[in-house]
């Protein structure tokens, strides 16, 4: 097989000197064919590259700019984009919203080797309209309106709003949105939980996490549950139902 055409767009030396030598190190199957440290630097690299490009690590700070300007003025982005960058929580969020793959700073040389081998399994499908989705919550950085969900049968790309709820079945979630089309992810509910508690979510059962804006009715007592918008009806856990009560109430004053 041959091997895999790689760059790196980092803006700090060091930054690329490791990156380089854990490639050498760990991924034997890619071949490192040029390094550059900006915006203009590396769109030069990359339409100079001959043949096709596999993968590019990317810094997401340049020194003259942000890597998307890069994505932005290619016509397509046929190869698979890596992001390398340093802990931040929106960041991270932002990059799960838009399921385009990242590494954290320093770099850990095994969760390299596993971005490389998904690239060989075989390169993630519409890369340029999971990168708008990704630029989109960094140049809005308290939005998070859209999001790319990679499910069973495909990538979808989705309004958040658009989401009534989320059911956890072992470890997969089955997501359901407004007019009924159903999507199933083999991802956690509490993957899901996490992306979406603070967009005015709520996880008000082990299986069940629901947009607060679908709700019609809450039915109390012994038992109580949820009256969604589509007719379904959600048991509310007796362990959640205090905090979800109090977060009810927050809702209502708001």
């Amino acid at each position: 097989m041959s091997k895999l055409k790689a760059v790196i767009i980092d803006d700090e030396k060091g930054g690329r000197e490791t990156l380089a030598n854990f490639l050498k190190l760990y991924c034997e199957d890619v071949e490192l064919v040029g390094e550059a440290d900006g915006v203009e630097t590396g769109l030069e690299l990359i339409r100079g590259i001959k043949g096709s490009l596999d993968i590019v690590f990317l810094d997401i700070q340049l020194k003259d700019g942000l890597s998307f300007q890069i994505l932005d003025q290619l016509d397509e982005v046929d190869f698979e984009v890596v992001f390398a960058t340093a802990f931040n929580q929106f960041a991270i969020k932002a990059f799960n919203y838009s399921a385009v793959g990242y590494l954290l700073k320093p770099i850990d040389p095994e969760e390299l080797k596993a971005a490389v081998d998904r690239t060989i399994n075989g390169r993630s499908p519409h890369m340029k309209k999971r990168l708008e989705v990704l630029s989109n919550h960094f140049n809005n950085p308290n939005t998070f309106e859209k999001m790319s969900i990679s499910a069973v049968d495909g990538i979808y790309f989705i309004n958040i709003k658009d989401i009534v709820r989320c059911e956890g079945e072992d470890n997969y979630t089955h997501i359901f949105l407004r007019g009924g089309e159903k999507i199933t992810v083999s991802k956690t509910i509490k993957e899901y939980e996490k992306l979406l508690t603070p967009v005015n979510f709520y996880r008000v059962h082990k299986s069940h996490v629901v947009n607060l804006n679908y709700i019609t009715k809450f039915v109390k007592g012994e038992g109580g549950y949820l009256v969604m918008e589509d007719g379904r009806m959600i048991e509310v856990s007796r362990r959640r139902r205090a905090a979800f009560m109090e977060q009810l109430r927050k809702l209502q004053q708001s």
